[in-house]
Formats: C-alpha cells, sequence, structure tokens
C-alpha cells in the first residue's frame, strides 16, 4: 500500500506528470500511426474507447461544474460592491467578448479572401459523413430562442443542455444575489457542489497521460499525418486563423490593455491550452482555465463568475474564425461567389451569435447558423457540412485551445479595467493546469 501511495504522489508532481503527459502524446502517436499502417482495426477501436471514456469521464461533470460555478461566481461578486458594480462588470465583460469575436471573425475572413481554400476543387462528401450531418438539427435562431428555456428545472440537467442551464444558473445566482443572508444556506450547498466536482475532476485529470494516449492515437490512426488535398487548405487556414488570434491578439490586449506580459500568460496557461487541444472541450478544461485567471492575479470572485461564462459563449475559434473559413471554403468548392454583403452577415452571425455555440458540439450550431444566415441553399449546406465532418476533430483541436485561451484573456482584460488584476504578485503556477500537477 505504501509503495502505490508514494507512486500516485510522485504521479501527481508537477515535471513528472506533465513528462507523462508527453510520453502518452508520443506513444499515441506511434501507436496511432502503426494502427493506420498496418490496417489494425482492433487497435484503432482499442484507442477509439480509451480516448472516448476518458472525454465520457470528463464531459460528466460539465453540466454541474457550469451550474454551481456561474451560481458560485454571481454570489461572490458581493464584495466587490453593489448591484451596479456587478452589472457593469457582467456588460463591459460582454462587450470584450463581442469585441474580440469581431477582431476574430475579420481575421477570419481576410484568411479566406487571400488565401480562397477549396477554390478550383469540386468535393463530394462520404456517404457516412452526409447521414451523419443529415441527423443533426441545423442551427436557427428561432431554435436558439425557443430552445433557452427547458421545460422545468430538472430537464435542462437531464438532457445535458448547457445553454438552459447557464440560464438557470444566472437566475438562481441573480436570486441569491438579490437575496442576500437568507440564500446562504443555498448558496453554501452551491458552493460545496462546486469543491466536489473539482475534486473529482482532479481525480479524473491525474488520468491525463491515458486519456491522451487514446485520443491522439485515434486521431493518427483515422487520419494519419495529415490531410489529402483541398481539405488540408481548410485546416491550414483554420489553424492560421486560431494561431493569429491565439499569438497575435490575445498578446497585443494582454500587454496594452491588461498590462500582463504574454510570457507570464502563456507560462501560466500553456498546460492548459494543451489539455482543451487534447480534449476538444472548453467545459472539461473549465476549472483549470479558472485557476489560470487568478494565478494570473484576476480577483477570484470576477473570475468564479466570467470565466465560467465565457467557457458556454466565448468561442473565437468555433464561433469566429471557423464559421468564416467553412462558409468562404464551402462557397468556393460549390462554385459560389459571395456578396459583400453575405459577408457582413458572416462578421454578425459571429458577433452577435455566441450564445449558439455550447461546448464541443457548437461548431455545427455556427456553421448552419452562418451558412443560413447568408442565404446557401439547403442542399449545399448539407453537402458542404458533411465534406468537412469528416475532418473536422482536426481541426476542432486548434479550435478549443483558441476558445479556452480567449475565455482566460478578457476575464484578465475586464480586471485591469475594473482594478481587480493583482499585477505585482509573482507568477503563481496552479496545482490543476498551470504546472502540470493533479489536484489532490
Amino acid at each position: 500500500m505504501s509503495l502505490l501511495v508514494r507512486v500516485a504522489r510522485s504521479w501527481r508532481r508537477p515535471r513528472t506528470f506533465a513528462l507523462l503527459t508527453i510520453v502518452g502524446l508520443a506513444v499515441g502517436i506511434a501507436t496511432g500511426l502503426v494502427a493506420r499502417v498496418t490496417g489494425t482495426d482492433w487497435l484503432t477501436d482499442l484507442l477509439d474507447t480509451i480516448g472516448s471514456l476518458f472525454t465520457r469521464l470528463l464531459e460528466l461533470t460539465v453540466v454541474p461544474l457550469v451550474f454551481s460555478a456561474i451560481v458560485v461566481g454571481i454570489t461572490s461578486l458581493r464584495h466587490l460592491g453593489g448591484g451596479r458594480t456587478a452589472a457593469r462588470l457582467g456588460g463591459r465583460t460582454v462587450a470584450w467578448f463581442a469585441g474580440t469575436s469581431l477582431v476574430a471573425v475579420l481575421i477570419g475572413i481576410v484568411i479566406g479572401l487571400v488565401f480562397r481554400p477549396g477554390a478550383g476543387a469540386q468535393l463530394a462528401a462520404d456517404p457516412a459523413s452526409l447521414a451523419a450531418v443529415q441527423k443533426k438539427s441545423p442551427g436557427s435562431w428561432q431554435a436558439l430562442l425557443t430552445g433557452l428555456v427547458p421545460e422545468n428545472f430538472f430537464a435542462a440537467f437531464a438532457e445535458g443542455e448547457i445553454l438552459q442551464v447557464v440560464l438557470l444558473a444566472l437566475l438562481v445566482g441573480a436570486a441569491a444575489y438579490a437575496l442576500g443572508e437568507k440564500a446562504q444556506p443555498v448558496v453554501g450547498l452551491v458552493n460545496s457542489v462546486f469543491e466536489i466536482i473539482l475534486k473529482i475532476i482532479g481525480w479524473i485529470v491525474a488520468l491525463a497521460p491515458i486519456g491522451v494516449f487514446g485520443l491522439i492515437g485515434h486521431a493518427f490512426a483515422t487520419y494519419g499525418s495529415g490531410v489529402v488535398g483541398s481539405l488540408f487548405g481548410l485546416v491550414a487556414a483554420v489553424y492560421g486563423g486560431c494561431l493569429l488570434v491565439l499569438f497575435g491578439v490575445y498578446p497585443l490586449l494582454l500587454r496594452f490593455v491588461a498590462g500582463v506580459s504574454p510570457r507570464r500568460f502563456f507560462g501560466t496557461t500553456w498546460p492548459v491550452l494543451q489539455f482543451a487541444f487534447v480534449s476538444r472541450s472548453s467545459g472539461a478544461s473549465l476549472p483549470q482555465s479558472r485557476q489560470a485567471a487568478i494565478d494570473l492575479g484576476v480577483d477570484k470572485g470576477y473570475a468564479g463568475f466570467a470565466v465560467p461564462l465565457a467557457s458556454t459563449t466565448k468561442m473565437d475559434g468555433c464561433a469566429a474564425v471557423y464559421p468564416a473559413l467553412a462558409t468562404i471554403f464551402i462557397a468556393n468548392v460549390s462554385g459560389i461567389q459571395l456578396a459583400v454583403w453575405q459577408y457582413v452577415v458572416i462578421v454578425a452571425v459571429a458577433v452577435f451569435g455566441a450564445l449558439a455555440t455550447a461546448g464541443t458540439t457548437g461548431w455545427f450550431t455556427m456553421l448552419t447558423l452562418t451558412l443560413g444566415a447568408i442565404g446557401m441553399p439547403p442542399e449545399v449546406i448539407a453537402l458542404g457540412i458533411a465534406v468537412v465532418y469528416g475532418i473536422d476533430p482536426v481541426m476542432d483541436m486548434m479550435r478549443t485551445a483558441t476558445n479556452v485561451a480567449g475565455q482566460i484573456t478578457v476575464p484578465t482584460v475586464v480586471a485591469a479595467q475594473e482594478g481587480l488584476l493583482d499585477r505585482s504578485g509573482p507568477e503563481r503556477p496552479h496545482a490543476a493546469a498551470g504546472s502540470g500537477a493533479v489536484p489532490a
């Protein structure tokens, strides 16, 4: 027993855990390529099972985590001042969400116009991807609005409807904030639930080296080391656009608005971004993202409100860069010339449609919403999405890392403007993500 305890403690040490994760990544890539080259289906299935189990364990915690984190975050704003202060913080946060989304979508459009991914190609979707797309419900403003309100309080949790859970959390948090001391028993309970979920996630994250092995191994077994033909142009454009936002837009904001050096930002958040890249889930990355913001000096109460909200509504990769580039790509392979007004609509949907995204499935909603808003024929929408559907996991990794970086950047910027950022404190790598260690 003592040997197992020593091994567990060694596993949790920051450097050991980081090394094990890198080893899992390297072994996963090698195993995936072997499975692809040899055509070993059972090995591919095994990698898929390992990765899927790890992802499902993380997804298991997303709904209670989002609800409890938002409620705790809103109620913790009381120590920052009165209701006007909280309202100003919320308004400024949302304004920065929209502003950075505007910049991100414009970057996506410029890259699409310059490099014209898909131009001159005639692509056909494979039957499996087309069937999968046809089973999904397309995104629409009407579906968004009618789907915001659940049939009852518990239905949203049972069905895993993240947007409905966010709405309920905002309502419960606002009511608890207004009631003050009368709501303390409920607030205490929700805070306990939040801490319990964080503990469970800590245990799950301890399995990250194994999960990374399965996830990256299955990706390489399925797609190999590259993507064939014109689809590679779309992948390269998405990665290029996301990298510009990640290493261009965010560092500029952090340096000149928040007064935080990019080196400190990436030094604190890099393990979180790596985890987001592999897990492809902003929700699963939420505890590490929240802690990273706190370690950067963001007030704990404000971070508890802003980061959970951002994890469901702030998606610069999925909701801004990608819909713009994928729309241009689909138009190019379909031989459709987009008009100026259609580009304006793409921008408007990216800026005002962030609420249509939710976790790992947000890209589909935003892309169909964008294609529908610019008047693409239904048959072009279905065929176009089916074409990109098969390689979406490859792009989703970069999109999610960009999403998570933005979900930490905006709270840091707002905190700096509101005097809620401790710039003088030393960098404090956090256990869950900042240093790669696993919380006990």
